[in-house]
C-alpha cells in the first residue's frame, strides 16, 4: 500500500489551520519545501518528516494512522468559513479540508498597513482576486498596482508576489488559488 505523503500533510495541516507558510517557519524550512511535500513532488526523509510534523505538533505514528476524509460540502454559511492565518491578515478559506482539491478559495482582509512580508512570496500555482473593499498594493516580479474595489489581479504563484493594504480603511479581497498551496 502505498500512502499519500503529500495529501496526509495538507490534511493534517488544514485540521490544524495552519498555513503551508506558518508550518514551514515553526518546523524551521522554507515554505516551498512545505509545498513540494504537498504536491508530491518531493518525497521528505523520516527525518525531515518528523522535523515538520514537530511543527503541527503530530507524532509520526498518530501521522501515519490517520486517514485523510474527503467530505464534499457544496454550500458554505459565512460563519463556516476556516481561519487559517489570524493578525493583521485573516485568511477565511471556503471548506476545511482541502485534500484532493484543485481549488482553494479565501476571503481575505487586510488591516490599514499590513502586509504579506518584506519577502516576496512563491509558490506553485495560480491565483488571482478581486478586491471588494479598500485598497490593495500587488507586487508581482517587482511591478506594482495599486487596486481599489472591482479592480483584479491574476498571475503564476511562482512569480515572486506580496500584498499590502494602503489607505486607512481595511481591504478585502475574495481570492483564489489553485491547486491549493497557499
Amino acid at each position: 500500500m502505498t500512502v499519500d505523503i503529500g495529501e496526509r500533510l495538507r490534511f493534517v495541516r488544514m485540521q490544524k489551520a495552519m498555513s503551508q507558510r506558518s508550518l514551514a517557519k515553526r518546523a524551521g524550512v522554507t515554505n516551498s519545501t512545505i509545498s513540494l511535500i504537498e504536491s508530491n513532488q518531493v518525497n521528505p526523509s523520516v527525518g525531515a518528516l518528523k522535523r515538520i510534523l514537530d511543527g503541527i505538533p503530530i507524532g509520526l505514528a498518530e501521522f501515519f494512522s490517520i486517514t485523510p476524509s474527503h467530505e464534499r460540502q457544496a454550500f458554505y454559511r459565512a460563519e463556516d468559513l476556516t481561519e487559517i492565518g489570524k493578525g493583521a491578515i485573516s485568511y477565511r478559506q471556503v471548506g476545511a479540508h482541502l485534500t484532493g482539491n484543485a481549488l482553494q478559495i479565501l476571503k481575505e482582509r487586510y488591516e490599514p498597513g499590513a502586509d504579506t512580508g518584506r519577502i516576496p512570496l512563491t509558490h506553485d500555482g495560480e491565483e488571482g482576486g478581486v478586491v471588494v473593499r479598500g485598497r490593495l498594493e500587488v507586487s508581482v516580479d517587482g511591478e506594482r498596482r495599486i487596486l481599489g474595489p472591482g479592480d483584479a489581479y491574476s498571475f503564476d504563484s511562482r512569480r515572486p508576489h506580496r500584498f499590502r493594504c494602503v489607505g486607512p480603511e481595511p481591504c478585502e479581497v475574495i481570492s483564489a488559488c489553485t491547486p491549493p498551496t497557499f
